[in-house]
């Protein structure tokens, strides 16, 4: 009787108790540059003082509690009478990904549940100043296939699916951790929820993907906030229960023994449900037709950018989901999150073209980017006919001495040169041949076969007389021409 009047009234008081949920962050006194040993850190006078006057041990149990949408994390503690009250209030400095449990690795999800920490899970030595592991995968995770590693509340003000705090709560987190071990608690119970499950805020989510995870999370939420002491945790079919009685046996992915819940614990749960069915039904009715527009990790980040001035590269907070996140009207976000897949299409798009211009520019391949000339055409043209080369005649061309005219010959232009044709007519004069001339036109030829004065048939011929003339004299220097013999 005296356990369902207890169990009854603290009902009363836990919906009363509403007002205060939001109350300012207690303030840390803790100055890093005094403390000489992380692990034996003594607390501060200040917060013993005030564990004095709410009537607690200072090595008496604790419970952490996790808000992700908040971004709190609260510390209660047992007084005298093992009820536990709210001791510690921190703002979490980082957590990632959006609201929802932790599936698998890599996917920046901090986690959400019920988890035990043993004094094993306390690591003095972490890089990110001091840290306590959640435990994750717990018991329920492993049933359901989920995994991932080293997920903590640490320090350091970084995140990648951890609770990061500042150094300095991490340090008092740690202290009150450590006193409670000492006065000989087993486990600390970690409860790590979306949002305060209150009627409005479940009535809020009601249309996430994460709806009946977090209704099955719910009976653990309401009990604490009911009896104000952690809930007893229990897996069965792949699903948590709390404070059942039983006389079998719990398997994770097993089926369920015969259970009950505890007589007084039913009584001020009828309580407690009804407040809140009725608060419910209030408040779907005044958010019918809208829903709550829940922000990205970037989006939180954009809110608190300015607190990152002057810190390291690493300290990264990230803010909460109540300060980026929004109502909407159905419609409304329908639009934006159409207009949000285009845009993640075209980034696709996008990365799917800078990859194929990776592969072609592997191994000395490129491919040009076509640039649009900023010059108007009038001035184009200008600029080229000033800079192009004059254009030589074709049988200049032919017997230039430049390298980079002769390149640009073409085979079919040339043809040996009949060397007989070249031979003086009287044998006597002469007992040495001409050197061999590499390359002259027909047309040379047939101009050093006929006599002086011949009619010159074609404008090409008459010029290629001089040139084939110049071409033979540079070939025999010390020679004199031949057709000059008959002239003697």
């Amino acid at each position: 009787m005296r356990l369902t009047h207890l169990v009854a009234t603290a009902a009363i008081a836990a919906l009363l108790s509403g007002c205060t949920a939001n109350e300012a962050m207690d303030t840390v006194d803790v100055d890093l540059k005094k403390v000489s040993s992380k692990v034996n850190y003594q607390l501060s006078g200040k917060i013993v003082q005030k564990m004095q006057a709410m009537n607690m041990a200072k090595e008496s149990p604790i419970m952490l509690r996790i808000f992700k949408e908040e971004g709190v994390l609260e510390v209660w503690k047992a007084n005298a009478s093992n009820r536990f009250e709210m001791l510690r209030q921190y703002k979490i400095c980082a957590w990632s990904g959006k609201l929802g449990p932790k599936v698998k690795e890599g996917d920046r999800q901090a986690p959400e549940g019920f988890y035990p920490i043993s004094p094993g899970q306390m690591n003095p030595n972490s890089s990110y100043y001091l840290a306590i592991n959640t435990g994750f995968p717990n018991r329920f995770d492993q049933a359901n296939g989920r995994f991932g590693t080293n997920l903590m509340i640490h320090g350091a003000c970084s995140s990648s699916g951890c609770y990061s705090m500042t150094d300095e709560q991490m340090q008092e987190i740690f202290a009150l951790s450590r006193d409670a071990y000492k006065g000989g608690q087993q486990a600390i119970q970690l409860q790590a929820l979306p949002f305060r499950m209150t009627a409005e805020n479940m009535a809020r989510h009601k249309d996430s993907p994460n709806i009946d995870f977090w209704n099955m999370l719910k009976p653990g939420y309401d009990q604490f906030e009911i009896t104000k002491r952690p809930p007893e945790v229990n897996i069965c079919e792949k699903k948590y229960v709390f404070n059942q009685q039983t006389d079998g046996k719990f398997s994770p992915t097993g089926q369920c023994p015969a259970m009950s819940t505890p007589p007084a614990m039913e009584v001020a749960l009828q309580s407690y449900n009804k407040k809140y069915n009725d608060d419910y039904a209030k408040a779907t009715k005044k958010l019918a037709g809208l829903v709550w527009y829940e922000p990205t990790e970037a989006e939180r980040k954009a809110i608190v950018a300015k607190q990152r001035v002057g810190k390291e590269l690493a300290y990264a907070p990230t803010g909460t989901s109540l300060d980026a996140g929004k109502l909407m009207k159905v419609a409304d976000l329908e639009k934006q999150e159409a207009r949000r897949a285009e845009l993640e299409e075209a980034k696709k798009a996008i990365e799917v073209q800078q990859a194929e211009l990776e592969k072609t520019t592997r191994n000395g391949k490129s491919i040009p980017v076509p640039v649009e000339n900023p010059l108007p055409k009038p001035v184009m043209q200008a600029a080229a006919e000033q800079t192009a080369p004059a254009r030589k005649g074709f049988w200049g061309g032919l017997f230039s001495r430049s390298g980079t005219d002769a390149q640009k010959l073409e085979p079919a232009a040339v043809e040996p040169v009949d060397a007989a044709a070249l031979q003086p007519a009287d044998p006597k004069q002469t007992t040495q041949k001409p050197a061999a001339v590499a390359t002259v036109h027909p047309a040379a030829t047939e101009t050093a076969k006929k006599p002086a004065g011949a009619a010159v048939q074609t404008t090409a011929t008459t010029e290629a007389a001089p040139v084939a003339e110049q071409a033979v004299a540079e070939q025999q220097p010390k020679k004199r021409p031949f057709w000059k013999i008959w002239g003697n």
